[in-house]
């Protein structure tokens, strides 16, 4: 079957599936998409499946400005053939939170280069590319990837400038991602956080201290 009748047939499939109650809750939400079926995440991975690992079908699907075609791509894209620049070309293309936390769950975290990957996001303008760098790390810390000395000055840097911007989608990746790494070794990570954004405290943002409190939260609750 050509490429472009077996995109034209997933087409077919989400339309099948849609379900215009979840596009609407999802444009309620703020999660804009030039097309969306609604179709549900235990749908796609159905899909998915039923498909298998294909390069160039996920990199015909990530073309398309539908959100069910953007999600099936992360899923059958093989990890082997996904290069570090088609990886930036994706990010360059994410608009949404929804797309970037599929693709960090289920792509971009079992690339070999993910860290790299991870902080130069980080350190890029682009808020979107802000958001997957918090995200894939935090994929990482679950994992249990242990950074050195340098990174973690790095990572911790970088942290303190996005948990600083009120009210983004960037700050509330990091806090995200925040969360998650002192989970994972409370006595030194947490300390070092706090003692970080320990000016969110005294802040006259409501919101920088709530973030202080909420990490501050997290860290007493595994002690």
């Amino acid at each position: 079957m050509e490429l472009q009748e077996q995109v034209k047939e997933i087409k077919t499939r989400f339309r099948l599936a849609m379900n215009g109650v979840v596009s609407r809750s999802m444009r309620e939400k703020g999660l804009v998409y030039k097309m969306n079926f609604g179709v549900e995440i235990p749908r796609l991975k159905m899909i998915a499946s039923d498909i298998g690992k294909n390069h160039d079908l996920a990199q015909a699907l990530w073309k398309e400005e539908i959100r069910e075609c953007k999600i099936l791509a992360t899923m059958i894209q093989p990890i082997d053939s996904f290069c570090p620049e088609i990886a930036d070309i994706w990010v360059y293309n994410i608009q949404t939170i929804e797309i970037a936390e599929q693709a960090c769950m289920n792509l971009f975290q079992y690339l070999p280069y993910a860290s790299e990957k991870a902080f130069q996001w980080l350190a890029s303008e682009e808020e979107y590319s802000q958001v997957c760098g918090f995200l894939l790390l935090t994929r990482l810390f679950m994992k249990g990837i242990e950074l050195n000395e340098r990174a973690e000055n790095e990572y911790v840097d970088q942290l303190v400038m996005a948990l600083s911007q009120d009210g983004t989608r960037v700050q509330h990746a990091a806090l995200i991602s925040a969360k998650k790494y002192v989970s994972y070794d409370i006595a030194r990570r947490g300390k070092k956080i706090l003692d970080d954004i320990i000016s969110f405290k005294y802040s006259d943002s409501l919101n920088r201290k709530a973030i202080y409190t909420e990490i501050k939260e997290e860290i007493e609750d595994f002690m």
